[in-house]
């Protein structure tokens, strides 16, 4: 099956009046009928929370990211990312290191954990947290605890070297990919290689589910076990504890919905590849009437990513006339994200110290995200990028 012979996608239009920045509407053929069978054999099973759908789609996730000591699956990827946290031990007062340039869950997962955080700014190339101020902030924080934020759907160019200074040290790295299933590192699944890594299937992420829902990806058997029990009211039994957990359990509904999804997953990853690759050919040499270049933001070398975001970046002063354009045409685009966690007010009284520049902070500015979805159409594609040709001609 290829993406052509999606039920929407398949459709043509003669004419594109408007571009919407995702569409979580275009099916693949069969896609629902095969849904709706799924949907009434749960109902009629009342497998509404965990139960097989759940253990069958955990068993599907370990065997695709690669990881030897299981998948637990979740509520949402905040949920996930606070289990990854406390199964690694980290507590009330403990300090954690995390990118400045992230979405606010990863900060207010810390805090929720009783924690504090510490921002590390991020490299101008790749996006991710500055290999180099991280090393200089163990050393002046002495963390519990590392989250490394697999942003846009890769990672840094630095990642092995993240990993390696983190086991030497016994120091948790925990890794933030709720944008990056499907993304390769070296030709495997970028989870492969980490201690513990957090996910999350909202529904606009390349592997999304019917609701929130999130997993946690473990190293090791020990840890796996430790996550389930937290998320499970810390339960050794129905009704003995031997922890204090919360409930963050996954549906019934979620899993089968990703476990249906996981069917399609390579067309769907095809399809944004291309889509990736179309912006970045036909904007590679895009300039402004000042001058200014449009840089196209891709991941670094021997990644695979997944085409979760198209990233640009421009001249603050000139992306409110892209934006005015965009929207003039009826095309969708994003700012993701517009703040550094530093500045965000809800920080304040949290955070500890921002290590490092203001790359973040100058990124959020100025970056700019374009449609970018499964099944996006070419003749879309066509129509975004003759809107931003015009705009930065100044027509």
């Amino acid at each position: 099956m290829t993406s052509q012979t999606s039920a929407t996608a398949a459709t043509s239009a003669p004419s594109i009046t408007s571009v919407p920045f995702i569409d979580l509407k275009r099916f693949e053929e069969g896609f629902l009928e095969r849904w709706e069978e799924r949907v009434r054999d749960i109902t009629l099973n009342t497998r509404f929370v965990g139960g097989p759908d759940v253990a069958a789609l955990e068993a599907r996730l370990a065997e695709q990211a690669g990881v030897a000591g299981g998948v637990v699956g979740c509520a949402n990827g905040t949920d996930a990312i606070q289990l990854a946290l406390r199964a690694s031990g980290v507590g009330e007062g403990d300090i954690v290191l995390i990118p400045d340039a992230t979405f606010w869950a990863t900060f207010e997962a810390v805090v929720n954990v009783g924690a504090r955080p510490v921002t590390v700014d991020v490299d101008p190339d790749d996006l991710q947290m500055d290999y180099g101020l991280f090393a200089q902030a163990v050393e002046t924080y002495k963390p519990r605890a590392v989250i490394l934020v697999h942003l846009y759907g890769w990672a840094s160019a630095r990642l092995d070297d993240f990993r390696s200074f983190c086991r030497e040290r016994d120091l948790p790295l925990i890794e933030d990919g709720a944008q990056s299933w499907g993304t390769t590192w070296k030709g495997a699944s970028i989870y492969a290689g980490a201690y513990m890594s957090s996910v999350s299937f909202y529904p606009a992420k390349v592997l999304g589910a019917c609701g929130d829902a999130g997993a946690v990806l473990c190293s090791t058997p020990e840890l796996a076990e430790t996550v389930r029990m937290l998320g499970n009211h810390g339960r050794t039994s129905h009704y003995g504890h031997g922890l204090v957990g919360w409930n963050s359990r996954m549906s019934g509904f979620d899993a089968a919905w990703l476990d249906l999804s996981l069917d399609y997953l390579d067309e769907r990853l095809e399809s944004r590849r291309r889509g990736a690759d179309y912006y970045a050919d036909r904007l590679a040499s895009a300039t402004a009437a000042d001058g200014s270049a449009v840089r196209i933001i891709r991941a670094p070398f021997g990644y695979a990513e997944n085409g979760y975001l198209n990233v640009i970046q421009v001249d603050p002063q000139l992306r409110p006339r892209l934006e005015s354009a965009l929207q003039k045409e009826s095309i969708g685009y994003g700012n993701v994200y517009p703040g550094s966690m530093s500045e965000q007010p809800g920080a304040d009284t949290h955070l500890v110290a921002a290590v490092g520049g203001d790359v973040a902070a100058r990124l959020g500015q100025g970056v700019l995200n374009l449609p970018l979805f499964a099944h996006i159409r070419e003749e879309e594609l066509e129509r975004v990028v003759q809107v931003v040709e015009a705009a930065l001609r100044g027509a």
